[in-house]
């Protein structure tokens, strides 16, 4: 008796352990393991798009938090019936107070997307306080440079990372199968076509402020049939010049669209009356698209606007 004891105990161990084991989920952060040994119930989001993203999934029961959504952007009436009652922490970047108030397990935010390198709210400060951070893949390049280029995979695998941490890779699986269908027929029909040059405007100011080789734009505007005219950026998202944008003549703007005052229209008219820019033939020619901020950073509208891109950009697309 003793002995039979002795086994049930030393099986029940193993198939514990074995469960443990199984329990536990690792996906990649900008090249090093994110460790969850259970699946998060409190999650804060930062940013529209990585909203986005978690609505997508339908974790909005786990989301006790947002932050960085009314302090820049006017939402859209969908947006507003999926966030329910969820409340914001911070109109802009969160302080470690707003965080720590709601005890979640895991942030969701990203370099220039809710932190700063060396700033308040980092991973590592908020560590101490049992809060993981899963960093956006795009932004990762603001702390290694080692990156690849930007391809819709920083949409395609941020989704499904977030899907198997929240034990919902299923629904993520799904989306990701339907994206890809949808893309591959945006990409089949634009296959021949001339490649227009592209120039990506966020807002008038005195330096452009556009998409380098990292960002998802530069992924996205070739995926409608396009070439960005800012693919040699060194960056995700930085300046250049307007004397080196209009050196390179884009046939085809694309302007983020704020929607505060007139919006797009409103960045178009300051290219018309821009001494370099109103030379060129975008401008000349009045060939411009506004999408807004969450169809130009990672999350679920990029598929959709790779669509619109494309059809604005190539007559004759269905």
């Amino acid at each position: 008796m003793k002995m039979l004891r002795s086994l049930l105990l030393a099986c029940t161990t193993v198939i514990l352990a074995n469960a443990t084991a199984a329990d536990v989920v690792t996906v990649d952060n900008c090249g090093e393991p994110l460790v969850f040994e259970s699946t998060p119930e409190r999650i804060v989001v930062h940013d529209m798009n990585m909203t986005d993203m978690a609505f997508a999934l339908e974790l909005q029961d786990r989301i006790v938090g947002l932050t960085g959504i009314t302090g820049w952007y006017k939402t859209s009436p969908k947006f507003d019936e999926l966030r329910g009652d969820i409340p914001e922490l911070a109109p802009k970047y969160p302080t470690i107070e707003n965080l720590i108030s709601v005890e979640p397990e895991l942030f969701f935010a990203g370099w220039y997307y809710g932190m700063r390198p060396g700033g308040d709210v980092t991973p590592d400060t908020l560590a101490p306080f049992g809060i993981k951070t899963m960093v956006l893949t795009e932004s990762c390049v603001h702390l290694d440079k080692n990156r690849p280029v930007a391809s819709m995979d920083l949409l395609f695998e941020d989704i499904l990372r977030l899907g198997k941490v929240m034990n919902v890779s299923d629904r993520a699986e799904t989306l990701v199968t339907e994206w890809k269908a949808e893309l591959a027929s945006i990409e089949e029909q634009t296959t021949g076509l001339e490649r227009l040059r592209v120039f990506l405007l966020d807002g008038p100011s005195d330096a452009p402020f556009t998409a380098g080789k990292f960002a998802i734009p530069d992924a996205m505007i070739a995926a409608a049939g396009g070439e960005n005219v800012t693919h040699d950026l060194d960056t995700s998202w930085g300046r250049t010049s307007w004397e080196a944008v209009a050196a390179s003549n884009p046939q085809f703007l694309v302007l983020l669209d704020y929607q505060t005052g007139n919006g797009a229209a409103d960045t178009f008219r300051f290219l018309q009356d821009h001494p370099v820019m109103s030379q060129t033939d975008a401008v000349k020619n009045e060939r411009w698209i506004g999408l807004r901020y969450e169809e130009l950073t990672p999350g679920p509208a990029n598929i959709h606007a790779i669509g619109k891109m494309a059809k604005a950009m190539h007559t004759g697309l269905d």
